[in-house]
């Protein structure tokens, strides 16, 4: 269906293929923004809280948090700057330049300025466009463990992670877009997602964690079933140290398919302890079970642990299976950002199927250049 090796550069894309993937692309930003805005209420409430406040059925529209219906959080953040940081990447790369993990870490630093600053500076150039949205500038919540890690320039690497001990989910909600990287093998996707994990978040569950989820966006996003993308994610856990609880917690989710009608109990059960394989076992079993897409991020938002985390890994995943065609209209009119969502999953399809027409070492477009400088 996609193009295979390293990107845009060697590839043709037929007209069909660019929109289905176009559809993707959209489908997995937005719906992971849906997915976050629609748990950004439940946020930290137990599953009894949550039932208390929006009856027994749990929460099921949007709701008002951060003063308005359709407001995300950290975890679209972050994930918009991933996004950010994979175009810059390939922008650099016509100087010779290739290590997409500092380019994405530049980005992180860019979102981290966005939780200390009063707004965008102007005279910053070499920040492009994503740097100057002005609704960026709230702090939505973002985990004590982003903002250490990306609290100086140090890069945090698989042999010296940030944060060693930080297992929350974090660093795989904002993964979702190496997933989109269609061009590459799976286990590259899998290789930079850990490599940019580990950035703020060192435990080997959270980063393994994160390479898992985005290969599973990789495998739907190039036109695969979640089914046969968990079993590929679980063949590269296996050869990985410390893969354990990220193998077991996703088996546990396909053994809980098989167990009944879907509950928040269920749910709530699977997501543990709240940390970052719990929130990725859920995201793929409301995946699995849900009747639709609404009924899927309702399910993964319904209890105890990071629903606004667990949602935005669950719509991540539906959309990029479905598209953005599937994703429920009237929540997708409200969600806080989406226009900038929209421009930035478009560019990023742009990008990866029309990238040598935007610039190459000998010749570029000029405003290509300034959305995503080369600085």
């Amino acid at each position: 269906m996609t193009p295979q090796q390293g990107g845009s550069s060697s590839s043709v894309w037929g007209r069909a293929e660019q929109q289905d993937f176009r559809s993707r692309v959209r489908g997995a930003l937005v719906g992971a923004a849906l997915g976050d805005a629609l748990g950004a209420p439940l946020a930290g409430l137990s599953l009894e809280e949550v039932r208390a406040a929006h009856g027994p059925q749990g929460l099921t529209d949007l709701a008002p948090a951060y003063g308005r219906r359709g407001a995300v959080t950290a975890a679209t953040q972050q994930a918009l700057f991933t996004v950010d940081g994979l175009i810059r990447a390939q922008v650099r790369r016509d100087t010779g330049a290739w290590h997409p993990p500092t380019d994405v870490h530049r980005a992180y630093l860019r979102w981290a300025a966005t939780q200390r600053d009063w707004g965008p500076d102007e005279r910053r150039k070499e920040d492009g466009w994503l740097a100057r949205e002005e609704w960026l500038y709230s702090r939505r919540g973002a985990s004590r463990d982003c903002l250490l890690g990306l609290g100086n320039d140090v890069m945090g690497t698989l042999d010296k992670p940030k944060n060693p001990s930080a297992a929350g989910p974090a660093a795989a909600a904002r993964s979702g877009p190496f997933g989109l990287l269609v061009g590459w093998e799976p286990q590259l996707v899998f290789q930079l997602a850990a490599e940019c994990a580990v950035q703020t978040h060192g435990a080997p569950a959270a980063y393994l964690s994160a390479g898992a989820y985005a290969v599973l966006v990789h495998g739907l996003a190039r036109g695969e079933s979640l089914d046969g993308a968990v079993q590929r994610a679980l063949v590269l856990l296996a050869a990985r140290p410390g893969h354990q609880p990220v193998t077991d917690a996703l088996k546990h989710a396909l053994g809980a398919v098989r167990q009944g009608m879907p509950s928040a109990p269920r749910v709530d059960e699977l997501v543990g302890d709240g940390l970052a394989e719990g929130a990725l076992a859920v995201a793929v079993y409301c995946a699995l079970v849900g009747e639709d897409i609404r009924h899927g991020l309702c399910l993964a938002v319904n209890h105890g642990g990071p629903s606004e985390t667990a949602g935005a890994l669950c719509g991540g995943l539906l959309g990029a299976l479905h598209g953005e065609t599937a994703l429920p209209p009237g929540w997708v009119t409200e969600l806080e950002g989406r226009p900038t969502v929209l421009e930035l999953a478009d560019d990023f399809a742009m990008e990866m199927t029309q990238g040598p027409a935007l610039h190459s070492p000998v010749a570029s477009s000029p405003g290509w250049l300034a959305r995503y400088p080369r600085a």
